[in-house]
């Protein structure tokens, strides 16, 4: 089993089924009805909808702190040896204030041998001064925890374009970010977010619709945090056979991820298997996977000390 990399695993879709069940006083089969989405959902937000319920069990510290442990002990498992875990820890706030929030989380993933970051959410919908909490909440555990931020939600719905005075406020604080880009929204959201200075954007596949975005993402040498799995479900593409993925690794960096373990039902194994349906290689994964270590927000030196290390296990 190969080393992996995970830079887009979201906390809230990925709660075990079995502590689903116990936390919220459901049977497994009333939660996977609830909480894992089908092989073809409407579209994105009803793809969404599937976070209602682990949300609801988020609000206390402990529950926070063993959804956290347990992740990282099945990314471990998995011989993932870096890992970028996002939420939106404003979502978790019913008792908890948001800088608890963010604290039970951490005390769960220390507890795992695991180098591990934290991308903090902010959410599409919600109001600038609720978002700019989210960038405060950043800068108060960068590079204690957290690396990043990231814009997440209802995309199209809620236009990328529309946040650059979010941004601006992410940039006057030195906050390294992602975007959910390229999903539910066409190229045009990509363009806004790389022109918000993007160096990496969540899914990002439609990209493949607009040759000289393509070329663009070449040329700033920003990574697609691309989830195969997740873009069937959400019906961006109908099979992996019609996934760009194809086309945009040729062309432009790129990364395998889950998006969400339990909502889609995956793991990063699962993800490899099915993009070897499509010709993919060991080959490809390990140089995906050194992509995603240089384009993952952490310092020079970290990131040379996990390429040491990653060479080293695949050799193994």
């Amino acid at each position: 089993m190969i080393p992996k990399v995970e830079l887009h695993c979201h906390l809230d879709g990925s709660v075990r089924l079995e502590t689903l069940a116990e936390l919220s006083n459901n049977s497994i089969d009333a939660v996977k009805s609830m909480a894992v989405a089908n092989n073809k959902c409407l579209d994105l937000n009803d793809y969404l909808s599937k976070f209602s319920l682990p949300v609801s069990v988020m609000q206390t510290s402990a529950n926070l702190e063993r959804i956290a442990y347990e992740l990282a002990t099945d990314l471990k498992n998995e011989n993932v040896i870096y890992a970028e875990i996002r939420f939106a820890p404003m979502k978790h706030t019913t008792i908890l204030d948001k800088y608890q929030v963010v604290e039970s989380v951490l005390r769960g993933l220390s507890r795992v041998d695991l180098k591990t970051n934290l991308i903090l959410c902010m959410m599409r919908g919600d109001d600038l001064n609720t978002n700019k909490e989210v960038v405060d909440v950043a800068r108060h555990f960068l590079n204690k925890g957290v690396c990043a931020v990231d814009l997440a939600g209802a995309e199209a719905i809620y236009k990328t374009s529309d946040y650059k005075e979010l941004f601006d406020y992410v940039k006057a604080n030195k906050i390294p970010f992602t975007i959910h880009a390229g999903e539910a929204d066409g190229p045009s959201s990509i363009k806004a977010a790389i022109d918000f200075g993007a160096t990496r954007i969540g899914h990002g596949i439609r990209s493949i619709e607009d040759p000289t975005l393509v070329e663009l993402l070449k040329e700033k040498n920003v990574l697609l945090e691309v989830c195969p799995t997740s873009n069937i479900q959400t019906n961006v593409v109908d099979n992996i056979n019609n996934h760009p993925i194809k086309d945009l690794y040729k062309n432009v960096l790129v990364s395998i991820n889950t998006d969400n373990r339990t909502v889609s039902n995956t793991t990063l194994t699962k993800e490899y298997n099915l993009l070897k349906t499509i010709n993919f290689t060991e080959e490809d994964f390990i140089k995906m996977n050194i992509d995603a270590l240089n384009k993952a927000f952490i310092s020079e030196e970290e990131k040379e000390e996990l390429i040491r290390k990653y060479n080293s296990l695949k050799e193994v």
